[in-house]
């Protein structure tokens, strides 16, 4: 093997380290548990691999022509299955609410620009390293300007022979500029408790609070829940 290709295969190595780190600085500065050296070790591993794609002759020799066959892109398909298994450990479902997508996301371009750095698609690599931050800081900034709806949980559970009606919670829900939808119904403790869930939504999250406050002052209800639906 030349110099020259040593060169190139340390440059491309190199470069993929750097794109890799950055973006995942990015995310280690938001406190996700796949930062730096994830997303650092994800573009050098998609690289390199990129790497022995494509320079596979130069590592070979003598062999005949007919005996390996060389393509890119099943490499680069291997690549993404394996980073779809990596993305799903990132992914954390809590209840309502499912955590770690946007850091799955992130993991997944990673691992596409590592391979586009192998390839020495450098423009395109550093292109959307540069489009990939935008999106992981600037735009998660306009999220939270964005006005959107936010939606929550609502349990409720009241003694059977003891309870409001069901208009009565929806009264309630509305009082607070709420909408309630999906309700459903149980039979708690051998019968003695009436259990209903809600799917409530609005479009101030301080609504959450202020009915919290409501609920916690009717006497049927022996126990609530408001738990918070997201990603």
């Amino acid at each position: 093997m030349n110099m020259d290709l040593c060169v190139i295969i340390l440059c491309r190595l190199l470069a993929a380290l750097l794109i890799g780190s950055i973006i995942g600085l990015e995310r280690a500065y938001r406190g996700r548990l796949a930062g730096l050296r994830t997303h650092t070790l994800v573009s050098a591993s998609s690289c390199l691999l990129m790497l022995v794609t494509v320079y596979l002759w130069d590592f070979i020799e003598n062999a005949p022509l007919n005996s390996i066959r060389v393509d890119p892109t099943r490499m680069a398909q291997g690549i993404m299955t394996g980073i779809g298994f990596l993305g799903a450990g990132v992914i954390m479902k809590e209840r309502f609410s499912v955590r770690g997508l946007t850091t799955a996301a992130s993991i997944w371009i990673t691992a596409s620009i590592g391979i586009a750095v192998g390839l020495g698609f450098y423009v395109a690599a550093i292109a959307s390293a540069f489009l990939t931050l935008i999106v992981l800081s600037a735009f998660a900034w306009f999220e939270r300007v964005l006005p959107t709806q936010k939606y929550s949980n609502l349990m409720i559970r009241m003694k059977r022979d003891d309870t409001i009606k069901e208009c009565e919670i929806y009264e309630i829900i509305g009082n607070h500029d709420m909408k309630g939808s999906n309700p459903s119904y149980h039979l708690m403790d051998e019968g003695r408790f009436m259990q209903y869930e809600f799917t409530i939504c609005t479009n101030d999250a301080n609504n959450f609070k202020k009915l919290n406050e409501t609920l916690c002052s009717v006497k049927q209800i022996n126990e609530f829940r408001i738990i918070p639906m997201g990603n």
